[in-house]
């Protein structure tokens, strides 16, 4: 494809970067698309201006890292010609900084665009690695620990995912609007953890919570504790306990935030209340003050 005719707002260009030995990066026949070149002139550019471009600027992936690229890019720019023909070396791959210095030496009608989308994706990038570190973390320690015959890339990281869902209790996720599946399936996560009992406090609940609730395990006893009933109605609580017993409402003004709290012993807090779900950017976060729990352990 003619890069010329390639639109750089169409383009997401975090997805264009990655992380090689310790730094994120950007390849450089990526790069020269974003500023319409060709692979070969950019590479000139940089090697006609060599000075400028010391190894933490820009530097040549290794054949296994070039191995390693490949595994995880699904489209990847490693894999396609330029108009120049078909790559006959090792690609090069240019840092926030070398980019920065590439930039006013490439002369291109895009050029003052392009720089200022890419520095504001590596800004970007390196928000989202400071704020998942611990995450990154947890998934290199998992990946430590799982058998070496796991020797395919999709089986390996499929088997890192499917480690970290059972590895430690999370303690804090956030979710953007829209993600309505993923947030009803963590609080019914949480309402399955329950052996003895449920207690909710939300000053507004629905049918969609009794909907929940029909997960829990059986024998479990569910109180909630709440302000306004909305569209739940006596009938539907009666057929809701025929079926699913025991459920007890309580209606309180006392609370403003909305809690759950897992047999007396796990207390998370819930940004929204559970029939919004999705609706809106929120947290679920599970508390560990014990004296907290002590205390709301009693309510219910």
């Amino acid at each position: 494809m003619d890069n010329k005719l390639i639109n750089i707002d169409d383009i997401d260009i975090k997805s264009l970067i990655y992380t090689v030995r310790g730094k994120q990066v950007m390849l450089d026949s990526d790069v020269a698309m974003l500023y319409k070149y060709a692979t070969k002139e950019v590479n000139q550019t940089r090697k006609r201006n060599i000075r400028r471009f010391p190894d933490n600027f820009c530097f040549q992936l290794t054949n296994k890292e070039l191995l390693d690229l490949r595994s995880q890019i699904v489209t990847s720019s490693l894999e396609t010609t330029d108009m120049y023909g078909g790559r006959r070396y090792l690609p090069y791959a240019y840092t926030e900084q070398g980019i920065a210095m590439l930039s006013p030496l490439l002369k291109s009608e895009v050029a003052i665009q392009v720089s200022i989308n890419i520095m504001n994706a590596f800004v970007e990038m390196r928000k989202f690695i400071n704020t998942n570190k611990e995450l990154f973390e947890r998934v290199i320690t998992i990946e430590n620990k799982i058998d070496a015959k796991f020797l395919g890339y999709d089986n390996k990281f499929e088997q890192i995912f499917n480690a970290l869902q059972k590895d430690e209790k999370f303690k804090q996720k956030i979710f953007f609007e829209g993600q309505i599946y993923d947030s009803y399936k963590l609080i019914i996560d949480i309402i399955k953890r329950a052996k003895c009992k449920i207690v909710i406090i939300d000053n507004y609940i629905s049918d969609d919570v009794l909907k929940m609730l029909t997960k829990k395990n059986k024998d479990v006893e569910v109180v909630i504790i709440t302000l306004d009933m909305g569209n739940v109605s006596k009938l539907d609580i009666q057929k809701f306990n025929q079926e699913y017993p025991v459920l007890r409402i309580a209606r309180t003004k006392k609370f403003h935030d909305r809690f759950i709290i897992i047999d007396n012993e796990e207390l998370y807090h819930c940004g929204a209340s559970i029939k919004d779900l999705g609706k809106k950017c929120f947290a679920i976060s599970k508390m560990e003050n014990t004296e907290i729990i002590n205390i709301m352990k009693n309510i219910g």
